[in-house]
């Protein structure tokens, strides 16, 4: 399976120069010189110069002579640009939707977590979305109804997020030992932890 990469996901949609300009200009508000959406897209400026004539003619980039310079930017009242941008902020979409999906998990989790990469913005196409949940107060850990709920939104997040999700679960009664640790990857879990469904770690249960 091929990953997306979240940090420049127009780039990894639409290929080559046009998805290397688009990217550029969808992720600033400032007007640019071409060679510096060359520079910044790794393209020469010729590639550059020839991809911008292509956007402004479709009108997803406006132009404005300055001097010598040549100014451009994405013309954000366009539909067409208005589409880049909503890819640029892919990430945020795709929380929306983990959040909406993961509302329908039942039993519900005492808290479900993003952690590492996704939820530090890094997340790249080698990245796999890390998600810990939470089993509530009462529930065996074998409890049909508890593993088919998660595994059927594990499936779905993975068809949502288009990289692979890996799930850790642990008892909400482990919770509080984990906290305590001094290694390990709990305390940057409850650090930069994204709930998608309940509260955060520390709020589930305070470390004192």
């Amino acid at each position: 399976m091929c990953n997306v990469d979240y940090r420049r996901p127009v780039e990894a949609l639409i290929p080559g120069v046009h998805g290397r300009v688009l990217g550029v200009l969808a992720r600033t508000e400032s007007e640019m010189t071409i060679r510096t959406v060359a520079r910044l897209a790794a393209a020469s400026p010729q590639q550059a110069s020839v991809v911008v004539a292509h956007l402004v003619d479709l009108g997803v980039v406006s132009r404005r002579d300055a001097g010598s310079s040549a100014l451009v930017r994405l013309e954000r009242n366009n539909a067409t640009a208005q589409l880049v941008l909503a890819l640029a902020c892919l990430q945020d979409l795709v929380m929306d939707r983990l959040i909406e999906s993961a509302r329908g998990i039942t039993p519900a989790p005492a808290s479900l977590l993003v952690f590492g990469s996704f939820a530090r913005g890094e997340a790249t196409d080698t990245s796999d979305l890390d998600v810990l949940a939470v089993r509530p107060e009462h529930l065996e850990a074998d409890a049909s109804e508890w593993v088919d709920a998660l595994g059927s939104w594990q499936a779905n997040a993975q068809k949502i997020v288009g990289n692979q999700v890996n799930l850790l679960v642990v008892s909400i009664e482990e919770v509080p030992a984990l906290l305590r640790r001094r290694g390990g990857p709990w305390r940057t879990i409850a650090r930069e932890g994204i709930p998608l469904v309940g509260p955060t770690l520390p709020a589930l249960h305070p470390v004192a």
